[in-house]
């Protein structure tokens, strides 16, 4: 959205709809899907609704053909009213072949909530599997194993995962509990830029699968009917927010023969991911205006009507920086480090303390930034009294 055509749109959008405005490419998300697809057209993806739940995006990539990984009641209920128009056993089949409720730790309200819909839940100790046991018999299971998490931008490992050397023994667990282990899922760590990450997790995960049939617990029985296979690969797919980061081509790459390798299709293996920043973060830009300045020791101040507590809530949260720019072209020479705040009357509420934009920018004109769709609104608050962005949808 940084050609100026499209920045004329973005312009012409602040100024019909007001600011601070999240403006939504559909096509940007349709094209991320069908890239992943392509270079890993093994692997079925499950979007991580936790990235972005608006639910026009939801809609796209159901409508793209997405599975969905979901981690709380209500992200399960967003993915549930997409399917709702669906007849009840079209709709249960949905739920069993299409969405996964991946987080390892569950209230036991919420599994006596899912329990009536059988769907595929992820553990990581003992106690969750007595839980499992008690409030969602019905559930099928996807053991989540503790992998290496090194140099992703928000490390997992030490909240989730089971050690490898106890993953055998909760598989037997389960077993024993008379609930159907479908298959193994590791996360290196959202934002990856270790690649090697991936492939470690691959090789754990195919010594756990060894071991755990060489001792007889044989993963893939299903207490749901039928049977699966399952190997999850995870998120941490990285976005090319600079040019630091290497090209999803590069990793993937990597994965496909190694996955080949490990987990041969021809043994029932059916592969699954969770991509969530992938499919959004560049799908979204924001567009603030300026409310204020102030010079400030020499330095000039703009005031902006979002912030760290509103769509720039991942520069906190997912340790994110996002540039950003103004709409009036600048020669370098026409521009001087400038500060960014948010709205609000808390101090911590600085975007950027760094940011080259022309010095004399008045109040009222427009500022943009690109990449700013994935962990952002999702995360935004009121705090201060002050309203979240406007979400505008394009190309839908």
């Amino acid at each position: 959205m940084a050609e100026p055509a499209g920045i004329e749109a973005l312009e012409r959008i602040a100024r019909d709809h007001g600011t601070p405005v999240f403006v939504i490419d559909h096509e940007r998300i349709r094209h991320n899907y069908r890239r992943f697809r392509q270079h890993l057209p093994r692997v079925q993806a499950y979007y991580a609704v936790k990235a972005n739940t608006d639910s026009g995006i939801l809609k796209t990539l159901y409508d793209s053909g997405s599975s969905f990984d979901v981690a709380s009641l209500s992200e399960f209920r967003l993915v549930y009213e997409l399917i709702g128009h669906l007849p009840s056993e079209e709709r249960q089949g949905f739920i069993w072949d299409k969405v996964i409720y991946a987080h390892t730790i569950k209230s036991d309200e919420t599994l006596r909530e899912l329990d009536k819909y059988k769907p595929l839940v992820t553990y990581d100790n003992p106690d969750e599997l007595g839980k499992i046991r008690q409030h969602a018999p019905h559930a099928g299971l996807v053991l989540r194993v503790d992998v290496p998490n090194t140099g992703s931008v928000v490390e997992l490992s030490s909240k989730f995962g089971a050690s490898p050397g106890e993953a055998a023994e909760l598989v037997k667990d389960a077993l024993e509990l008379d609930i159907g282990v479908e298959g193994l899922s590791f996360h290196v760590g959202s934002q990856c830029v270790n690649f090697q990450n991936y492939v470690q997790a691959l090789q754990i995960l195919a010594a756990v699968f060894d071991e755990a049939e060489s001792r007889g617990y044989h993963i893939g029985e299903t207490s749901r009917g039928g049977r699966r296979r399952i190997l999850d690969i995870g998120g941490g797919f990285p976005v090319r927010y600079d040019d630091s980061v290497k090209p999803f081509e590069n990793l993937a790459a990597m994965l496909r023969p190694e996955i080949d390798r490990l987990f041969p299709e021809p043994e029932g293996f059916e592969v699954i991911a969770e991509p969530g920043r992938f499919m959004v973060a560049d799908a979204a830009t924001l567009v603030a205006k300026i409310i204020g300045r102030a010079v400030r020791r020499g330095k000039t101040c703009y005031y902006l009507d979002d912030g760290v507590y509103g769509t720039f809530s991942g520069k906190v949260f997912d340790h994110c920086t996002y540039p950003v720019r103004s709409f009036r072209r600048a020669d370098a020479g026409d521009t001087r480090l400038c500060t960014l705040f948010g709205p609000t009357c808390d101090a911590f509420d600085i975007i950027s303390e760094a940011e080259q934009l022309p010095p004399d920018l008045k109040t009222g004109d427009f500022l943009y930034a690109e990449n700013i769709g994935a962990y952002s609104t999702a995360s935004a608050t009121d705090f201060n009294g002050m309203p979240r962005a406007k979400v505008v949808h394009v190309n839908r």
